[in-house]
């Protein structure tokens, strides 16, 4: 790469991050992340605010460099250009500490954060494919990093960056919650779309990962059926399936595709696919599996839909929210059929069970009867029913049912 360019390269993109806007801190403890040898590795969806935590990051330092590879005039970079890029780096200031945003994009990328890891630099890195960092930290950087996935707003977030305290126990405040609840469960926390409400940024969002992160960089050669296969998840989320019965719906003659699409789907965040707990691996893995998508507002600005699906999209925000929690996730299905939303592993199981409007006492009885046979099945103690605005305790065999509000359950370490 000329020396020219990729000097112009670094003061403009330099110039760029420090008058980034800086939202909100996310919520989570930064000085894990930061006050370490460690290499910090964050990644997530597209526009989920990656680059704007690393600028929070770099805020702990006097000074550092940046450099992001998601820019046009990196078309010709290639790992050679590495030495002349940390060249430069050495020419601008003395900083040992490095970010390094969307670096997947550059082949080998992983020796050279070895080489800098070995040479003391502190070091930071973006980007938006789960496999492609994952594998190549896991072969060269072995227990040399942290790595932070980063979401769409939390609800508690959202909430944060609309200005409102939660905290304060109020019927205002509870009143304002709710209407905010309200609005998040439809529309989601994609960062640019909730400080400006344009529902065309989210299609954009969701072309550019379709395209550029699946299409092209996995040079998918049947794209009509990849994009129905897409439509099809995202009109059926939360839905059970198996890859057999999408090769039917698709009309392909092999799961092999189907396996791979959903695969690349994972990998850019896009959606989320979990099994079916059995205390069998083996019958676990060949079972049916659910997709969940990664966030309710992209899912509803490029779907169609004949009903609210207000239930589906509050699952849907359950879900993320677990995974937010570093929680291993599960559905189930008792002997008798009756099907438990999640199934949650930490340092022990628990279930928690959605249902938006338990008013119908058919759906009461459904719901709790399910509850009440799971936990007699895997021996657990206490569960959760989350609901839109139902809150009560009831006791089984000892063993106690919470039904609560789901936006206070979003708000609080239950």
């Amino acid at each position: 790469m000329d020396t020219l360019l990729l000097q112009q390269v670094i003061n403009d993109q330099r110039k760029l991050f420090s008058k980034k806007d800086r939202g909100i801190l996310r919520d989570f403890v930064y000085k894990k992340y930061y006050d370490t040898k460690q290499i910090t590795v964050v990644s997530g969806v597209r526009r989920a605010g990656k680059s704007t935590l690393l600028l929070h990051f770099s805020d702990n330092f006097e000074n550092f460099h940046f450099i992001s590879f998601d820019d046009e005039r990196f078309l010709h970079f290639d790992s050679d250009d590495f030495n002349l890029l940390l060249i430069e780096f050495k020419k601008n200031n003395n900083s040992n500490v490095i970010i390094l945003d969307e670096v997947q994009n550059i082949n080998n990328w992983e020796r050279f954060v070895r080489r800098l890891y070995d040479e003391e630099y502190k070091i930071f890195i973006s980007g938006s494919n789960a496999k492609l960092l994952s594998s190549e930290l896991a072969t060269h950087l072995t227990g040399r990093y942290f790595k932070k996935e980063l979401y769409p707003f939390s609800f508690k977030e959202y909430l944060i960056f609309k200005g409102i305290d939660f905290k304060i126990i109020d019927t205002d405040t509870i009143s304002q919650v709710l209407l905010n609840f309200d609005y998040y469960l439809e529309n989601g926390g994609f960062p640019e779309f909730v400080k400006y409400n344009d529902s065309e940024y989210l299609q954009r969002i969701f072309e550019d990962i379709i395209y550029k992160d699946i299409i092209v960089r996995f040079n998918i050669r049947n794209v009509n059926n990849f994009k129905n296969l897409v439509t099809y998840l995202f009109n059926n989320f939360t839905k059970e399936f198996s890859y057999n019965s999408l090769a039917d719906i698709l009309g392909v003659s092999s799961t092999t595709s189907v396996r791979e699409y959903i695969s690349h789907l994972c990998e850019s965040y896009l959606v989320f696919e979990i099994h079916k707990f059995d205390f069998s691996l083996k019958r676990q893995y060949l079972s049916n599996k659910k997709i969940y998508v990664i966030d309710n507002g992209l899912r509803n600005a490029v779907s169609f839909r004949l009903s609210p699906d207000k239930g589906k999209l509050l699952e849907n925000l359950i879900f993320l929210e677990l995974k937010r929690r570093f929680c291993e996730i599960y559905f189930y299905k008792t002997k008798n059929n009756y099907e438990i939303d999640f199934l949650v592993k930490n340092e022990s199981f628990q279930i928690i069970q959605v249902c938006y409007d338990i008013s119908s006492q058919t759906t009461r009885n459904r719901e709790i009867r399910a509850i009440q046979s799971a936990m007699d099945e895997l021996n657990i103690n206490d569960s959760y029913l989350l609901t839109y605005n139902t809150r009560e305790r009831l006791i089984y065999n000892n063993k106690l049912i919470n039904i609560v509000p789901a936006w206070e359950w979003l708000l609080n370490n239950y």
